[in-house]
């Protein structure tokens, strides 16, 4: 058994308990990789699994009250979710496209003091309307970046990778709460519109068709307004909520 208490470790110590805990990186990776598109590598998670296991090896504290083995599970975990969050499926053009509308946004809230709306944001931009409402259109397989990965236009939510059904441990639980609790903040903040857009898809799981039918909008209407919405999202989020996160 090693003494975790104390703080300095030789190099060999070190590599014990890397080597002790290696096949927990391959097992956490493994499990998340199965609910990931093909196109993401096993071997790419395992490799940000260990960076998190080295971090965890390094900085475990034991006063904390947990485990090597759960501070570890922990960080390799938030590793991993970090490697996987710029998955996203934007192309380099379209991803600075993404970020302009973004500034964009911010800086129209900042001189409004309120949510800006579509016209607002254009005029940001120094384009027209209509050439925004286009640039959305063009963006609308954007993802929520921090909350899911794209593959072929298809989304795959990230909160479930955030807790475990078998291992929920105190942090993961208030980590995917304090998550769920922006998010839903971030959606208050956006015109009615577009909540209700993303509501509908992502809560209800309506299809854009079905989604148009009920609001009686045409249904590109429908995909500007979940991508605006989207965006609108990301912005909060990248402000609220830091790729960083994941720490102990």
């Amino acid at each position: 058994m090693y003494a975790y208490e104390t703080p300095a470790r030789s190099e060999q110590e070190r590599e014990e308990l890397i080597l002790e805990h290696l096949r927990q990186v391959h097992f956490i990776a493994a499990r998340i990789h199965e609910k990931l598109p093909p196109s993401v590598e096993l071997d790419d998670l395992i490799s940000a699994g260990i960076v998190g296991l080295l971090a965890a090896v390094d900085n475990y504290d034991a006063s904390k009250n947990a485990s090597l083995k759960t501070y570890a599970e922990y960080k390799i975990r938030g590793a991993i979710l970090d490697s996987i969050r710029g998955l996203d499926g934007i192309p380099t053009h379209k991803r600075k496209r993404v970020k302009l509308v973004q500034e964009a946004m911010r800086a129209a809230e900042r001189k409004l003091q309120r949510t800006p709306g579509e016209e607002e944001i254009a005029a940001e931009l120094n384009i027209s309307l209509a050439e925004y409402q286009q640039w959305v259109v063009e963006l609308q397989a954007v993802s929520l970046g921090s909350l899911e990965v794209v593959e072929d236009g298809e989304e795959m939510s990230l909160l479930k990778f955030i807790g475990d059904d078998e291992q929920e441990t105190p942090e993961r639980i208030l980590e995917r709460s304090e998550l769920e609790r922006v998010v839903a903040e971030g959606m208050k903040k956006m015109p009615e519109n577009e909540r209700l857009v993303l509501s509908l898809y992502y809560k209800e799981e309506l299809n854009l068709r079905e989604i148009a039918a009920v609001m009686e909008l045409h249904i590109t209407r429908i995909s500007q307004l979940r991508a605006q919405g989207i965006l609108r999202l990301r912005s909060y989020l990248e402000r609220k909520w830091p790729a960083g996160r994941g720490g102990y």
